[in-house]
């Protein structure tokens, strides 16, 4: 523990800019999984365990496109078209067999893929440590805030983010697909009985989670190391988000993410041997207090 650390932080406008930017692109990054994550589970009634691993096809898919192309915007759009198409095919060929099956078995389907996904990624990239590296674009001198350094990628990746989350919100809340999809996670049924096709929903939404983690490991490609099984720590984490948060809301999602993102930053200060239990700690009085979390409903 060394809390003279954290104060000292806390006391410096050049320290707090530079650990709050830190914070909030792990932050944001958890929320592109975590969001994925939430809305497969708040329309599916899936724990998508194999979630992380689109987060890992996405950076390898944005760095095969960079090294390709040498375009950073056709990087992305791999990293979150790859996914999303992926996403699909997993769906319908494999999830769609248990819907409605104990979660244990689901838990399974989706544990056995990580294992077959992290394979499929060393056979294709190979096992060691890969590298996408900066984009030419984004290397230039870094932003002075308050003396704080805030590397210009960083905006643009609490950008994305941000829309992301506003395009997200006021979809799912006004438009007309967004209702169909809240409808079907309240009463597929009835949906089903209007003649509109829930299998196409599932689908879509699943696929719609998929690419926001590729989008997320995209984004994540030129400043993380690539390696197979990089997804299972930031499943682990985005878990951590959508509980705090409640699970299937996104506004949750949003504000978990940020709040475990800060922690990290400056609990590395002040705990630096109990970062990961910090998040933990979290939790667990989150949970303690509101047992479905900041933004959870309670079942009816």
């Amino acid at each position: 523990m060394d809390l003279d650390a954290l104060a000292g932080c806390l006391s410096s406008s050049a320290c707090l800019v530079t650990q709050t930017t830190s914070g909030l692109i792990i932050g944001m990054l958890l929320f592109l999984v975590a969001v994925g994550l939430t809305l497969i589970f708040g329309v599916l009634k899936v724990v998508n365990f194999s979630h992380g691993a689109f987060y890992m096809f996405g950076a390898y898919f944005a760095m095969t496109a960079y090294q390709l192309t040498g375009s950073f915007a056709l990087a992305m759009f791999a990293g979150a078209a790859g996914t999303a198409i992926l996403g699909l095919i997993f769906e319908r060929v494999f999830m769609s067999r248990v819907y409605g099956a104990d979660v244990l078995m689901q838990l399974l389907v989706c544990y056995a893929f990580v294992l077959i996904f992290d394979d499929v990624v060393r056979i294709i990239w190979g096992p060691e440590f890969r590298s996408m590296g900066m984009p030419a674009a984004f290397q230039v001198m870094p932003l002075f805030i308050a003396g704080g350094v805030v590397p210009p990628y960083y905006l643009l990746l609490i950008g994305v983010a941000l829309v992301v989350a506003i395009v997200l919100g006021i979809g799912l809340s006004r438009s007309r697909i967004g209702k169909v999809i809240r409808a079907a996670a309240h009463n597929p049924s009835m949906v089903s009985a209007l003649g509109i096709n829930t299998g196409l929903i599932y689908g879509g939404v699943f696929a719609l989670g998929g690419m926001l983690a590729g989008l997320a490991g995209a984004l994540a490609a030129p400043v993380r190391s690539l390696t197979p099984g990089m997804g299972f720590s930031v499943l682990i984490e985005s878990f951590i988000v959508t509980v705090i948060g409640g699970m299937g809301s996104i506004l949750g999602a949003l504000i978990g993410a940020l709040l475990l993102g800060l922690i990290r930053s400056f609990g590395s200060l002040g705990f630096p041997l109990f970062t990961e239990g910090l998040m933990y700690l979290f939790m667990v009085i989150v949970l303690v207090s509101k047992p479905t979390g900041l933004f959870g409903k309670e079942a009816a």
